[in-house]
C-alpha cells in the first residue's frame, strides 16, 4: 500500500502551518486516507516549541468545523527532509530558509503551498500573527483553497 507523508511550515508553527494542518488532515480522513497519509507542521524557528496553536487561529479554525487543539509547535529538524514527501511553506522566508537547510537531493520536496490553489491566486500565506480577525480568516481561505488541490495531488501519488 502506497503511503504519502506531507509537512507543512511557517515560521513559528501556531498560526498558518498548524492551521493548513488540521484542515489538510481532515480532508484526508474524509477520504477515507488517514492510514495511508501523514500529515504533521513545523516552524522554521524554536520560538513556540512545545504550545499550542495561537487562540485566535484556533478559534477562526473551530468556527469552520477544524480543531487545532491538540497539536503542539516544533521546529524542522533535519530527519524531515527524509521522512516527508512534500514540504510545503507558506512564505517566500520560509522557502529560503528551509532551501539553506535541506540536502540538494531533497530539494524537489519544498514547494509552496499557494501552489496547489484551485480557485485564488496568491503566491504566499500572509502571516496573520500581528494583524486582526480578517487575516486568519484569509489563511483559512487560502488554506483551504490549496488543500482542496493538493489533495488531489496526494490522490494521484498514491495511485
Amino acid at each position: 500500500m502506497n503511503e504519502f507523508s506531507v509537512l507543512f511550515v511557517c515560521m513559528g508553527n501556531i498560526c498558518r502551518s498548524p492551521t493548513a494542518h488540521g484542515v489538510f488532515a481532515r480532508r484526508v480522513s474524509e477520504q477515507g486516507l488517514a492510514t495511508r497519509v501523514r500529515v504533521e507542521s513545523a516552524g522554521t524557528h524554536g520560538y513556540h516549541v512545545g504550545r499550542p496553536p495561537d487562540e485566535r487561529a484556533q478559534e477562526h479554525a473551530a468556527r469552520r468545523g477544524y480543531d487545532l487543539s491538540g497539536l503542539r509547535a516544533r521546529q524542522i529538524h533535519n530527519r524531515d527532509f527524509e521522512r516527508h514527501d512534500l514540504i510545503l511553506v507558506m512564505d517566500g522566508d520560509n522557502l529560503t530558509r528551509l532551501q539553506a537547510l535541506c540536502p540538494p537531493q531533497q530539494l524537489h520536496k519544498l514547494r509552496r503551498l499557494t501552489e496547489f490553489c484551485v480557485e485564488q491566486s496568491a503566491e504566499v500565506v500572509p502571516d496573520p500573527y500581528y494583524g486582526g480577525a480578517s487575516g486568519f480568516e484569509q489563511v483559512l481561505d487560502l488554506v483551504e483553497d490549496a488543500c482542496a488541490g493538493l489533495l488531489r495531488h496526494v490522490q494521484e501519488q498514491l495511485v
